[in-house]
Formats: structure tokens, sequence, C-alpha cells
């Protein structure tokens, strides 16, 4: 299902994303070496309820998972890059943690990822992997907007990571979302200009650019959730929910 916002819808999407943007702020100052993974969990829990909220993950039993997710947040940890299901894990410092949050708020989803290190260990590899995902992540929004087609957006994404010199998995990439958290149309993350789904204004998008530095394979965990690359090598992951307007595409998921 492809859904169209009406302005009312979009006005509350922005509330959403506010309020996701918030949480991921929030968790990014309390999570210092010796935070356990399923405090942040709980605190995580806690904001959304206390923002009148629900998560759109502990109920979540897609196929490719070994549902129900059953917390709150995605924590990712180093090598774990996608569906990090939070466990008994003290944060060491150095850590290159990746948060994934999505919530429903008054009838209407957003999804946003950060990845950052923790403590004051900064390896170079996790701080590049991060700014390559974050500029990718910039230049899929920036080629977003009425006149686009999702191929613009997937090759824009493609070009910076290649450059940065990233292996690209295809099985896992962005998506619509709305009234729920995952629709169509799939935004890949690799992609052929002028090709795919024309977005129109009013479409929500959630982009996200996910990279493991030496491989494009992955491995599940025995949790049947966290998706880790094959090789053992980091990871990195940035997404954002954005609007399709009629002048480009609005960011939703930033902080008020």
């Amino acid at each position: 299902m492809i859904e169209i916002l009406s302005p009312p819808q979009i006005d509350r999407a922005r509330a959403t994303g506010a309020l996701v943007a918030t949480i991921l702020r929030t968790l990014k100052e309390r999570a210092t070496v010796g935070t356990n993974l399923l405090d942040i969990d709980r605190w995580a829990k806690e904001m959304i309820l206390q923002g009148g909220a629900e998560s759109c993950y502990v109920d979540y039993a897609p196929s490719f998972g070994r549902g129900p997710f059953g917390h709150y947040i995605c924590t990712a940890v180093n090598d774990a890059v996608l569906h990090g299901l939070p466990h008994d894990y003290s944060l060491r410092d150095g850590d290159l943690l990746t948060l994934d949050l999505a919530v429903l708020k008054n009838g209407v989803a957003a999804d946003s990822a950060i990845s950052f290190i923790v403590g004051e260990a900064r390896p170079a590899q996790s701080v590049e992997l991060i700014e390559a995902t974050e500029r990718a992540l910039a230049a899929g929004i920036a080629a977003a907007g009425p006149q686009a087609r999702i191929g613009d957006i997937a090759h824009a994404i493609e070009t910076v990571l290649t450059e940065a010199g990233y292996p690209i998995n295809t099985e896992f990439g962005g998506h619509g979302i709305g009234s729920t958290m995952h629709q169509d149309p799939h935004v890949p993350n690799t992609g052929r200009p002028g090709r795919g789904y024309a977005l129109r204004p009013g479409l929500l998008l959630a982009l996200e650019p996910w990279v493991m530095a030496d491989t494009d394979e992955l491995a599940i965990d025995e949790d049947g959730w966290t998706l880790r690359s094959s090789t053992g090598c980091r990871t990195a992951h940035s997404e954002h929910t954005i609007a399709i307007t009629d002048d480009g595409a609005e960011i939703l998921t930033l902080p008020l």
C-alpha cells in the first residue's frame, strides 16, 4: 500500500517525528560507558508512553524476524547493524552504537536511526562509517521532491556510499511510512535515476542508508532478530522520515 497523507495528517506526522527525534537525542546523551542496553530499552519505553505514543516494535512480528520483537527500540553495537534486539550488555568505551526507533502517535508513525560512538575513544573506522551514512542520507533527502522518482533517491545514496568505498547490501532499505510503520514503496540504497515510483506531495518516506565496513553479507544472531556483518566488521546506520512537499522534502524526525 502506498499512502498519501492529507495536510492535517502531515501536521500530526511532524509531532510524531519530533517525539522520535527528542527520544533519540535524550538516549544518546544517556548512553555512556557502562550503560546497559536493557536500560536504554526501558528509558525508551518510558519516554514513548510519556509522549502519548505507542511503540511500533514491541508487537512487531514480520516474516524475517523471530517475533514478536518484544522491545521498544533497536540497539545495535559494533558489528550489529539492523534490528538489534536489546540484551544484557554494558557499553564500553569506543563502542559504535546504533539506535533505531519508530513510534505511532495520533495515527501517524515516524522512524529514525542514529549511530554514534560511546565514550572518549573514537576509532577512525567508526567515525568514517557514521559520516558516510550521514552524507548518504543527506544526499537522498536532497534528491527527493515532487518531480523525483525512487530511483533518484536510491542513486544519490548509492553514489555517496560507493565513493566512500563501502559495499552495499540490497536486502534491506528504506520504505514508505504513514498510518503504519512499513509501507510501499521500498526505497533501496542502490538504484538508477529516473526509475521507480514517482513521488507525490503527501508521501512519507523513511530513508535509511546503512553500511558494513568490508562486506555486503549479513549474518543473523541466535536471537532471531539482530543482523550483523558476516565478517565481524563494524557497521553504521542513519535514518530520517521525510515528507514530500510541493517544494522538495521536509525532514520530520528533527527535535523541536
